[in-house]
């Protein structure tokens, strides 16, 4: 038998060949590699957007309820023009800031003095201003007027670009209202009790049934309210659970045991009359000026403990725009400093209670109608992929209303990097426009 043996050989690839196919399976991979970086890249933003959206959305809502609360007493409005019966001395539209008997009033975090430029610490019983329920501070990157916003013992920091640093450049709001919810009412075993139409004493028994407050931590010489749905006095006491109302010491006359009385309630000034602050404050990820840094929306509440509590991070900006309206019904926009001014006391204020002007510093505050509040938030993380247009963003406060580079931002801008925030991060502007509704000059 003959045998055949084939003369093709067995052959591999060329070194030529193997180079050929791992140029294309490097091409290929390289392909499948780029569509993956960008779509998750492209993820990473939509969820930044998302996250960036929602928290807008929340801290704009927050501020706007809080805003609407401001001036708000125990069922009844501040700062209008109220009809006072003559004999009784009760408010008979419900309209009428508390009447202040204690010498000596003060508030949390108080930024408001008596005396140049406002009016002369008073001397007798008065009316509580309009400019201690609610006050602004416009901040630039290095001042604020007024010139008086919080401090660190009011558990607002100064301005900086460290952690733990109030953001440059953003604006500081305080307010106050009667927490209508807390302090305990009068009746059944709670009474006033009067003697020639004046208070002598009031005994407090709590109905913790009904959600009542314990009177624990109640000192001497605290400032108490007693309020019903038309008129309200503050005055300085002695005493738990009889509280007694001090003498000329401490008050400027006594208490009046009015009659009828609707509803009446007995509120504890430090914890019932909420001080409420809000300002910015520089965070990072991971709590260390290494990490990335973004700013936290603070709000200060002096009914909390502790009274400071962060709201959402990732907010750079906050600005506010009051609506003022004048002796002759005209609407004016003006900033923090303005209304504190009078606008350089071009602009005279409604009629106010009993004792006020015209012209008073600060009076303006209680022709407060709207409040504009514009909000400039943050995607919190950078992503180094965006570039140009991307984290290009637009701030109508600083008179931008096209989108523009983060370090762009005009003669009245404030860029990221000033406030040492990084620029490659998505960013956009939430505002919203809030009725004052405790407000009735």
């Amino acid at each position: 038998m003959t045998l055949f043996r084939s003369s093709r050989r067995v052959r591999g690839v060329t070194l030529v060949e193997l180079m050929v196919a791992l140029v294309l399976g490097l091409i290929v991979a390289g392909g499948i590699v780029t569509v993956f970086l960008s779509t998750s890249s492209s993820n990473r933003a939509q969820t930044q957007l998302a996250r960036l959206q929602e928290e807008g959305r929340f801290a704009v809502t927050r501020i706007a309820s809080d805003l609407k609360m401001a001036g708000a007493q125990y069922c009844s409005g501040t700062s209008g023009v109220a009809t006072v019966a003559d004999k009784s001395g009760v408010a008979l539209d419900s309209l009428r800031s508390p009447t202040v008997l204690a010498k000596d009033l003060t508030f949390p975090q108080n930024t408001t003095p008596w005396g140049d430029p406002y009016p002369a610490k008073p001397t007798a019983a008065y009316s509580l201003p309009s400019f201690f329920y609610m006050r602004g501070f416009d901040c630039t990157k290095s001042t604020c007027a007024p010139d008086s916003p919080p401090t660190a013992d009011d558990g607002v920091p100064a301005m900086g670009d460290k952690v733990g640093d109030r953001v440059k450049g953003a604006a500081v709001l305080q307010l106050r209202y009667v927490d209508s919810g807390r302090g305990w009412a009068i009746g059944g075993a709670s009474t006033v009790v009067g003697n020639n139409g004046l208070i002598s004493s009031i005994h407090i028994e709590p109905k913790t049934a009904l959600g009542e407050a314990k009177l624990d931590g109640i000192a001497d010489n605290e400032f108490m309210m007693l309020a019903d749905c038309s008129t309200a006095q503050i005055f300085q006491t002695t005493g738990n659970p009889d509280f007694v109302p001090v003498d000329t010491a401490g008050n400027f006359s006594a208490p009046r045991a009015l009659t009828p009385q609707s509803a009446p309630r007995f509120f504890r000034m430090k914890t019932d009359f909420r001080t409420i602050t809000y300002f910015l404050q520089v965070v990072s990820d991971d709590g260390t000026e290494t990490g990335a840094k973004t700013g936290a929306l603070m709000r200060c509440d002096s009914g909390n403990t502790p009274a400071c509590q962060e709201l959402v991070r990732g907010t750079e900006r906050l600005d506010f725009t009051y609506g003022i309206e004048d002796a002759n019904g005209l609407l004016h926009y003006l900033t923090a400093d303005e209304v504190d001014s009078r606008a350089a006391n071009t602009i005279d204020c409604p009629t106010g209670p009993p004792g006020s002007t015209a012209t008073d510093q600060g009076c303006l505050w209680r022709a407060l109608k709207t409040v504009e509040v514009n909000l400039l938030m943050d995607g919190q993380a950078p992503l180094y992929t965006l570039q140009g247009p991307d984290i290009a963003y637009a701030y109508s406060p600083e008179g931008n209303t096209t989108p523009k580079a983060p370090d762009d931002r005009g003669d009245n801008g404030i860029a990221p990097s000033e406030q040492g925030f990084p620029n490659q991060m998505l960013r956009r502007q939430f505002g919203t426009l809030v009725m004052m509704r405790n407000y009735n000059p």
